[in-house]
């Protein structure tokens, strides 16, 4: 689910067009990063309105082009996420790039890096706790019937989605307050694919308890 944020990936506050999953959501969220010639991540531009006070910082990767004095040009592109990650480095051949714009010359590393993060994703479905091959069949059958109806009945489906959603509060309510029981943070974290903090705030929604306390 591709959007915009303020902070940046790499610790900068700046705009940058960003992505997610909805199981993991902002716990791995995805971007593609910037890297100079000499191996380091370039600050993020700054561009000043003409008409006044005021200006925003970028850093998505397709303005590092160069073109400007206070620009840098990008040597080669890779795919972040919030947990850490950072994906293959992908280098940007300017000889090829020639005078076209760095978001259609350079689109190919993007592509490439966006794949890496989807990788990354993979992975960290893989090492999740996995569910029941019966229960992931089932919901996968619901979705899919939920699906279906929508076309011929959407308020049929809407109620159908409320069902679940007081299934979920009722089920996830006690799941919640066995699990702070039998594991740690870091424990439900790694079961669930998530940052510790994530997973105490999913944990004390369900459980509804201040994730404060």
């Amino acid at each position: 689910m591709p959007g915009q944020r303020r902070e940046g990936l790499e610790g900068v506050m700046a705009e940058r067009e960003t992505w997610t999953v909805e199981e993991f959501g902002a716990a791995h969220e995805g971007a593609i990063g910037v890297l100079l010639a000499d191996g380091t991540v370039p600050q993020p531009v700054y561009f000043g309105l003409s008409s006044g006070p005021g200006g925003q910082s970028v850093s998505q990767w397709s303005v590092y082009d160069g073109r400007f004095a206070r620009v840098p040009k990008a040597a080669a592109l890779r795919g972040l996420c919030s947990c850490g990650w950072t994906g293959t480095e992908h280098p940007l051949d300017w000889d090829e790039i020639g005078e076209r714009a760095l978001w259609e010359g350079g689109d190919d590393a993007a592509d490439a890096s966006e794949r890496d993060w989807f990788s990354h994703i993979d992975e960290v479905e893989e090492s999740a706790l996995p569910l029941p091959e019966t229960l992931t069949e089932l919901l996968t059958q619901v979705q899919q019937e939920i699906e279906r109806l929508s076309k011929s009945s959407p308020l049929a489906a809407l109620r159908a989605v409320r069902r679940l959603e007081v299934i979920a509060v009722e089920v996830g309510y006690w799941a919640a307050r066995e699990a702070r029981q039998d594991a740690t943070s870091a424990q439900a974290a790694a079961a669930l694919g998530l940052s510790e903090d994530t997973a105490r705030e999913l944990l004390a929604r369900f459980g509804r308890w201040s994730p404060y306390g």
